[in-house]
Order: structure tokens, then C-alpha cells, then sequence
């Protein structure tokens, strides 16, 4: 059974997108990922990586002269954590409020809908008990 992923910030949020779109990584690397978005200097960045690896978020290749790092989670599974955490604490746990907020707060294109509808009918599909008449 894989455990549970830790909190994470958005600074480390930051990080682990660079480390889900190549890794293994060097730090020097991943500071040089993030100048473009942030003006982190590459001590900011160490002290993300080391709160990461003491989360057991990322995992470190210590083979080498150089530290690289990588991800343990996939950015899917991170998601859904951090999907799960934010429906719990701003809509009690309640997804289909906020789901009807962000439909009614939301200007949705005639695709959009078609789209959230097709994804409903699958849901409703395969959500569906199977009844056997034998």
C-alpha cells in the first residue's frame, strides 16, 4: 500500500512541475527551470528540495558526484491529493458544491458543456451496478 502524499506548498508545488516534466534533475538545473517564473537564488531552491526529501516527496540519486533528484508521486496522483484537501477544507468535503459553483461562476462554451455532460454519462455508466440474468 503506497502512503499517503504529504502537504505540499506552492513553492514546492513549483518545483515538483519542473521535476514531473524532466527528471532526474540537479539542483542547478531545477533553479535554472525556475528563473523564468521566480527570482529564486539556488539556496531558495535547496531549501525546497530538502523540505521535499524530508516530505518524502522526492527522491534523491546520491550515486553520482552530483545530487539529482526526481519525483516520487506522479503530478496525477499529487493533483487528486491536493484536489481532495482543498474540496474538504473550502466546501466541507462537498464536491458537488463546489462543482455547481464553479459551473455557475464560469462563463462555459457549448463545448465545455458537451464535454461535462459526456463526461457525466460515463461516470453515470460506469458508476451503474451490472445486474446478471442468468
Amino acid at each position: 500500500m503506497r502512503k499517503s502524499i504529504p502537504k505540499i506548498s506552492e513553492s514546492e508545488w513549483e518545483v515538483m512541475k519542473v521535476l514531473w516534466q524532466k527528471a532526474p534533475l540537479t539542483a542547478s538545473e531545477i533553479t535554472s527551470s525556475l528563473q523564468p517564473t521566480t527570482e529564486w537564488k539556488s539556496k531558495t531552491v535547496r531549501t525546497l528540495l530538502d523540505r521535499l526529501t524530508k516530505k518524502e516527496v522526492i527522491g534523491v540519486h546520491r550515486d553520482q558526484r552530483v545530487y539529482t533528484f526526481y519525483p516520487l508521486f506522479s503530478q496525477k496522483e499529487c493533483q487528486k491529493a491536493k484536489t481532495s484537501s482543498f474540496v474538504k477544507r473550502v466546501y466541507d468535503g462537498t464536491l458537488k458544491t463546489m462543482l455547481v459553483q464553479f459551473i455557475q461562476d464560469e462563463d462555459l462554451s457549448d463545448a465545455d458543456i458537451k464535454e461535462l455532460r459526456s463526461i457525466l454519462d460515463t461516470k453515470q455508466d460506469t458508476d451503474r451496478p451490472t445486474t446478471d440474468n442468468k
